[in-house]
């Protein structure tokens, strides 16, 4: 297959984009989680955080077409993406211009609606037009709906996805929200945006929370001494079950393997997650990389057979200082700022069911966990898990990053989908494919159990300080701009690239109860 090269946008398009971009400028063991718990945790330290006024717009929220798009005819959906991906640009433009026009909206209170909001919506409008003519060139049947999602709107700082949740409640099982399966998981775009505010203090944060001014905030951070335990018991594995867990060590992205792409949401398009990730495994994933790519790739997984695709987005220090890409965009142009840092640990395990035996995944099989998009979505298909080392098996935080005590750090765990339709290696909006397990481990609709992909990923930079509702070294995740830093936001990619007797194996071992790498 040849490279991806998307259609060149009308004269209309390029236009309204690039307008909105010149304003912005201008301007060991499976102790680690509960994996059948999505932890939509809360606490009781809100003397802990601090809130912005209200009445500020912090942020723009749009309808994510690309979550509610479950059905597009295959013919379709390179092009649907690239349109998918224009909205995403025009998002992190129009927040790039709320972001640069803070006098102006103070002495207009008209100004966001009139000359962000209004402009934002004829553009998408534009690009949904070209979305619904592409499903109908096929001989598709574009929904009507579609023209409904055009109209975007300010969000209050108030109403953003924050922490500082009232109680101590145990985490949710994704059974109830994640499985509907109905999200559009990393996100597309392709980005232009103003660069990174440099007049935040050392290690301190502006107004609006992180060194870039969009986030992270005081209450987006907790500290786990203080949360009570919400990591529900594991299922048991019963006689049908499958107990084996099998091992594949890939490194730590030591090579420095980073781009902005996202060739599951985005192919062919370059920035088209506008934010960086880490990548370990396969070594030429690109946005332009295609199943033969992938298969003919160097790999930088201990067994030669893996070259499968593992990414996520890098984590960063907000100290005050840059890093490599602060000039680039899905880097500092687009306000993820500070020094990134290297995972020390990442352990990748595939696991079985507790009520059937797991069959092969498909080659190529593709599969996002968690939700970049949480302050527009919502939580339903958030699967983020924050914890502490030693605190693993009693607190996993999702709407929250851990401050850990002395001695600890920080760890991410991603517990992915585990059941899968059985015919389709990737679905309109990347997620109907597959879908969870219920708490129980069942798998529903007729999806067959496939062996769980979990990730542990484990840094070991210095806890930040939270002192008179003031956080000092802030670390936050990558993200979209308009997203603000969010722990909830927390996601992951795979791409299945095992070859068929390491896979036959790795089922082997599973289903036989054995521990095999």
């Amino acid at each position: 297959m040849g490279r991806n090269i998307r259609k060149r946008r009308s004269p209309l398009v390029v236009r309204a984009v690039a307008a909105s971009a010149a304003l912005a400028i201008g301007g060991g063991g499976l102790v680690w989680a509960n994996f059948y718990a999505s932890a939509h945790e809360s606490n009781n330290s809100a003397h802990n955080t601090t809130k912005a006024a209200g009445a500020q717009v912090a942020t723009i929220t749009c309808p994510d077409v690309g979550q509610k798009l479950t059905s597009v005819p295959n013919q379709a959906r390179g092009e649907v993406d690239g349109e998918l991906a224009t909205l995403d640009q025009q998002i992190t433009a129009a927040y790039q211009r709320l972001a640069t026009t803070r006098d102006a909206q103070t002495r207009d209170a008209s100004f966001v609606q009139n000359s962000i909001l209004v402009p934002l919506k004829q553009n998408r409008s534009v690009i949904i037009d070209r979305i619904k003519l592409e499903i109908n060139r096929v001989g598709g049947k574009a929904p009507g709906w579609l023209d409904g999602l055009s109209t975007c709107t300010g969000q209050p700082a108030d109403q953003t996805n924050t922490g500082g949740q009232n109680n101590g409640g145990a985490a949710a099982s994704p059974s109830a929200s994640a499985s509907a399966s109905a999200g559009a998981g990393a996100g597309a775009g392709a980005g232009a945006g103003a660069s990174a505010s440099a007049s935040a203090p050392a290690g301190g944060v502006q107004a609006g929370g992180g060194q870039a001014g969009n986030g992270p905030v005081a209450a987006d951070f907790v500290d786990i001494t203080k949360v009570q335990p919400n990591v529900a018991r594991k299922a048991r594995t019963g006689a049908a079950g499958s107990s084996g867990v099998f091992s594949t060590a890939c490194g730590v992205n030591a090579n420095k393997k980073f781009n902005t792409d996202n060739v599951i949401v985005a192919p062919g398009v370059t920035n088209g997650a506008h934010h960086l990730h880490d990548y370990v495994g396969n070594q030429s994933n690109d946005a332009f990389a295609t199943n033969d790519t992938f298969a003919a790739a160097q790999t930088s997984c201990a067994n030669q057979g893996d070259k499968s695709s593992y990414y996520w987005p890098v984590v960063r220090i907000q100290n005050g200082t840059q890093d490599f890409d602060q000039n680039n965009l899905g880097g500092g142009k687009e306000l993820n700022v500070g020094q990134i840092q290297q995972v020390r640990q990442a352990q990748i395990k595939f696991v079985g069911s507790p009520t059937s035996k797991v069959v092969a995944m498909p080659k190529f099989l593709r599969i996002i966990t968690g939700d970049a998009k949480t302050t527009t979505n919502g939580l339903a298909n958030a699967n983020a898990h924050w914890s502490c080392t030693g605190f693993e098996n009693k607190v996993q935080l999702t709407a929250q990053y851990p401050i850990c005590p002395r001695g600890s750090t920080v760890v991410r765990t991603f517990a992915f989908q585990s059941c899968w339709d059985g015919v389709n290696a990737d679905s309109a909006n990347h997620r109907t494919h597959v879908a969870f397990a219920d708490a129980q481990g069942n798998c529903a609709n007729g999806f067959k159990a496939i062996p769980q992909l979990t990730m542990r990923l484990v840094y070991g930079f210095r806890a930040p300080t939270l002192t008179n509702g003031q956080i000092k070294n802030a670390y936050a995740v990558d993200g979209f701009p308009e997203q603000l830093h969010k722990a909830t936001t927390d996601h992951d990619d795979f791409i299945n690239v095992f070859d068929e007797t390491l896979m036959n194996k790795m089922v082997t071992c599973i289903n036989n109860g054995q521990r095999c790498k």
